[in-house]
């Protein structure tokens, strides 16, 4: 075996298993990982936590429904002002 092939034999034995896989030394490895690991985290909490994307949207649709409902009770409130005053001017009439 010449000397250069020796070298990369042993350089092949000590590589870990990050080099082998990703290419990455160890350290650099684990800092990868854990940035992933934080940005899911992060991402998770952004789409699923209690200020997340999905309580925002239960808002915005339960606002739509009290803006309706709001709309609906002024219109029912007009009808019975309109009805009591009309029965007041009967009841007024009738004295």
């Amino acid at each position: 075996m010449h000397q250069d092939d020796q070298h990369l034999f042993v350089h092949e034995e000590i590589e870990s298993l990050s080099e082998r896989y990703f290419g990455l030394p160890t350290p650099k490895f684990l800092l990868a990982a854990s940035v992933v690991l934080a940005v899911g985290v992060y991402m998770g909490f952004i789409f699923f936590g209690d200020n997340s994307l999905s309580v925002l949207l239960d808002l915005e649709e339960h606002q739509n429904y009290l803006s309706e409902d709001i709309e609906r009770l002024k219109a029912e409130n007009a009808a019975l002002q309109k009805q009591y005053f009309e029965l007041k001017e009967l009841d007024a009439d009738s004295q």
